[in-house]
């Protein structure tokens, strides 16, 4: 079946016949046909069109103009009109690089399926003039969709591996901080191969689980990004000190009540006073010549909850050593397991106040707002990645924790220092190094509300969340893990919660401030140190 393409003569005068202009389905002339017209046959192009596959869509036909021997598109490029006997010109050829961008009708004209030869595709032209160049394919046309498709799949393949090396390389090797990552598994080489060196083993751990506990948080972190603001706020709240509560299970485990206890007592005191004193004294250096102000609302509320965790603390404490427990029959331990309860409850309402229903008054003051939005974490790792990670990382932290537990006694013995002293400054200390170190960062960037968050905020969840739930936990495992933190302690909590509500009742900050949080440290470091537990035998 062919398609006759008739051009009429450029005069209507002149006798002389026309010259065929015919092309077939394979693009030959056919000169079996009489004189030419201007149109081709339709019900020829309805045949074509049915004919053709879709792959052809591709190889478009650019016509030569029948009498003068040149193609529409080189009268384009030329900036020249063709002669006025030619047909109107078809529509341009559709390229996927320009878009739609069509002449006329604003149609794509038919095209040959895309494995036919190049011989077969010459369109018919007036005898003894030149055949049009043929049309340099597309990188992006149609005929070349199944060998894209291809790489693609090929690629897809290679991006799940591409992916994970990419997640590896951004949780593992981009923060500096992880080079401390070997300590961990050289205290555990230590560990076994020499039984007389626990203090080395104990530092090692560590030093160990000090990269790991900044990279759960970033993990956290990334994992609050896909969750919206409630959700978020509360994967912090349970994985924000995920170290110290394994840690403090797996001393529970082993029956070291008191080194819980105090472990988790240095890390309130080492929040409230060494870093927020630190962050307080070097935001105020960089900012000397005015106070740094932060939330006063926020900072108040959190002050009360601090409070509240004393008050619980307090009464098992007053219980024991008062007697009443001999003269009554009272237990400290049920006062403690049902005080942990209502501390829990008060801790919840706590979550849903600030991220519910007073969400507003927790927001940064001032300029602060801006540039906090300016350098939101962005999503570095997919939702599952963040999961992954977690799970990774909390086995990790679980191994060492293990490890640095039981060398407690002997790092005590092998470096003469009280256990007392090495589970309230040392271990809050080392193992927060990193959440310290931000907060600094961000009181001398004048962010002082997310210090507050940091400083205050951890220590408020480990006394009103951490705290009561490792005393449902030892309900649980059958230990008769408490809140009789002994006199000593309780008493020190108190007055440091007492100082630090002082310190943050006027919203505002300097370095003077700053300085005497850091000396205050110093005599709560130097009494620990001096300290004699008077449970330490028993445990």
């Amino acid at each position: 079946m062919t398609v006759a393409s008739r051009v009429p003569s450029s005069s209507s005068s002149s006798s002389s016949p026309t010259r065929p202009a015919h092309f077939s389905v394979s693009g030959r002339f056919d000169h079996r046909f009489g004189r030419a017209r201007p149109n081709p046959n339709p019900i020829a192009l309805f045949f074509l069109l049915l004919l053709l596959p879709a792959s052809g869509l591709a190889s478009l036909i650019d016509p030569p103009c029948p009498s003068a021997g040149r193609s529409f598109a080189t009268w384009e490029r030329e900036g020249a009109r063709p002669p006025l006997h030619c047909a109107d010109p078809p529509a341009r050829s559709f390229d996927s690089g320009r878009g739609s961008q069509m002449m006329g009708a604003e149609k794509p004209a038919l095209g040959f399926p895309a494995g036919a030869e190049m011989d077969e595709l010459e369109l018919a032209s007036p005898a003894g003039s030149p055949a049009p160049p043929p049309r340099k394919m597309h990188s992006l046309d149609f005929e070349h969709i199944g060998s894209l498709a291809a790489v693609a799949e090929s690629l897809s393949r290679e991006s799940k591996w591409g992916r994970a090396l990419t997640s590896v390389r951004v949780v593992i090797f981009q923060a500096k901080i992880n080079v401390l990552l070997p300590f961990g598994p050289l205290a555990i080489m230590l560990h076994y191969l020499s039984g007389k060196h626990q203090g080395w083993v104990f530092l090692f751990s560590l030093i160990g689980i000090t990269p790991l506990a900044e990279r759960l948080g970033y993990a956290t972190e990334q994992l609050a990004c896909y969750t919206g603001p409630t959700v978020g706020g509360l994967l912090n709240a349970t994985f924000g000190n995920a170290t110290e509560m394994i840690i403090s299970i797996y001393a529970l485990k082993n029956g070291m009540i008191r080194v819980v206890q105090q472990s988790l007592l240095g890390s309130i005191l080492s929040n409230m006073l060494l870093v927020l004193g630190c962050a307080f004294f070097a935001g105020g250096l960089v900012h000397s010549d005015r106070d740094q102000v932060f939330n006063k609302a926020s900072a108040v509320v959190n002050s009360g909850l601090l409070l509240m965790a004393v008050l619980g603390l307090m009464f098992p404490a007053v219980l024991h050593f008062t007697h009443s427990e001999a003269q009554y029959g009272k237990s400290e331990v049920a006062l403690s397991r049902f005080s942990s309860c209502i501390m829990l409850v008060a801790y919840a309402s706590y979550l849903f106040f600030q991220l519910k229903s007073h969400r507003s008054m927790y927001s940064p003051i001032g300029d602060e707002e801006e540039a906090i939005e300016d350098e939101e974490d962005e999503k570095e790792i997919t939702q599952w990645e963040a999961i992954c990670w977690l799970f990774i990382l909390t086995i990790w932290i679980s191994v060492l924790s293990g490890y640095l537990v039981d060398a407690i006694q002997g790092a005590s013995d092998s470096l003469n220092l009280p256990v007392a002293f090495i589970s309230v400054i040392l271990l809050p200390i080392v193992g927060n190094a990193a959440e310290h170190a931000s907060a600094i960062m961000f009181a001398m960037k004048n962010k002082l509300d997310i210090t507050l968050g940091v400083a205050i905020g951890s220590s408020t969840q480990i006394s009103m969340f951490v705290i009561p739930f490792c005393v449902v936990i030892g309900w649980i495992m059958g230990q008769e893990m408490d809140l009789n933190f002994q006199l000593f302690e309780t008493a020190t909590l108190f007055i440091t919660v007492l100082v630090v509500a002082f310190m943050l009742q006027e919203g505002t900050s300097n370095y003077f401030k700053g300085l005497m949080l850091i000396l205050c440290y110093l005599i709560v470091a130097a009494s620990f140190f001096v300290h004699v537990d008077p449970d330490a035998n028993e445990n």
